[in-house]
């Protein structure tokens, strides 16, 4: 759905503006409160899936999902240039890219400033976030990127039919782990919270607003789409406020956590999208490719790296790093994507 351009400008032209403040009052508030308050909504969890994140994904993703029409789900076919490109770097080159990084960076360039007894840990919560692509989130950034609502959708659902089967023979291959357990729990409760029950409830307003109603569904999205956002950086915000402790004790160790993370988001989003553009695909189908490819699946990493290495481990600190930088990082990337339109002969 093609946005107005006053929606556009409010919210993309000050991006960087909304980011730091929400960035800077979530550390505020995590130092801030008391931390039993905090732990008491970091306790708000099933299976180490937060609700009150789950709650805020809700009102994010529905308006984009309303988006979608299951009449038109079969143009899908049209899209397997893009499609195949999106699964190559999601599984052949994120996943072993993450590990050489990670390599390079924890075990090497920056052992000397890292504690030795953490440094495995570190590599394997990185290592972890690069397993499997993002879900319920890259509905989001597809929709600030005007993606294809279909491709987003069959997208996702052929990325968690492949991370049933393909998780653990990866995790184990790239870190020698075997045997371990998956945490199932929160594995097909994130999927069922994020991507089920959400896509259910906005198909069945989508029926209501254009069988049952008087209302017009492209006029009801660009009405909440402003609430959608605000969901967005209030999620920004809670998630620094829960980990705003962390940073502030461990800023070193964070900020050297976040740049093989940092530079793997980048290049599997931009070599998506650059390898798109090659075989000839749409910019609608490009930049929702580029954002699955940089995204990661976070609410899995965490649980994993909790349930082989323990809460307070390093790789459980690496996994949060990866939550701390996923969404302003994707926004910059909606960022380059918007920017680049003209590069695809897309106005």
């Amino acid at each position: 759905m093609k946005r107005t351009e006053a929606q556009v400008n409010f919210f993309e032209r000050f991006l960087y503006l909304w980011i730091i403040i929400c960035i800077v009052l979530g550390i505020s508030i995590g130092i801030m409160v008391p931390p039993n308050t905090l732990q008491k909504l970091s306790n708000l969890e099933v299976a180490q899936v937060n609700l009150p994140v789950g709650i805020l994904i809700w009102i994010m993703i529905i308006p984009m999902l309303l988006q979608i029409e299951l009449k038109e789900i079969h143009q899908v076919q049209e899209f397997w240039r893009g499609s195949l490109i999106t699964l190559g770097v999601n599984w052949l080159i994120k996943p072993f890219s993450m590990a050489f990084l990670g390599w390079f960076f924890l075990k090497h360039l920056f052992s000397l400033w890292l504690p030795a007894s953490e440094i495995e840990h570190y590599f394997a919560g990185v290592v972890l976030l690069a397993v499997v692509p993002g879900t319920a989130m890259v509905f989001i950034w597809s929709y600030l990127c005007e993606g294809e609502p279909h491709f987003t959708l069959m997208q996702v659902a052929l990325n968690d039919f492949i991370m049933l089967f393909a998780y653990a023979p990866i995790v184990g291959l790239l870190l020698g782990i075997t045997g371990f357990a998956i945490p199932w729990n929160t594995l097909l409760i994130s999927l069922t919270v994020y991507i089920l029950i959400p896509f259910l409830i906005a198909q069945a307003c989508r029926y209501w607003i254009i069988n049952k109603s008087a209302l017009d569904i492209k006029r009801v999205i660009k009405i909440i789409h402003p609430i959608s956002m605000s969901a967005l950086l209030v999620m920004l915000i809670l998630l620094f406020g829960l980990q705003g402790q962390q940073i502030y004790q461990n800023p070193f160790i964070v900020g050297l956590i976040a740049v093989p993370i940092l530079i793997q988001i980048y290049f599997n989003a931009l070599l998506a999208y650059g390898l798109n553009k090659m075989v000839g695909e749409r910019h609608c189908i490009a930049g929702p490719s580029a954002l699955i490819s940089g995204s990661n699946f976070f609410e899995l990493a965490v649980a994993t790296a909790i349930t082989l290495f323990g809460f307070k481990s390093g790789a459980a600190l690496a996994t949060v790093v990866g939550v701390l930088i996923e969404i302003p990082v994707m926004l910059s990337l909606v960022k380059i994507v918007n920017n680049s339109r003209k590069w695809y002969g897309t106005p």
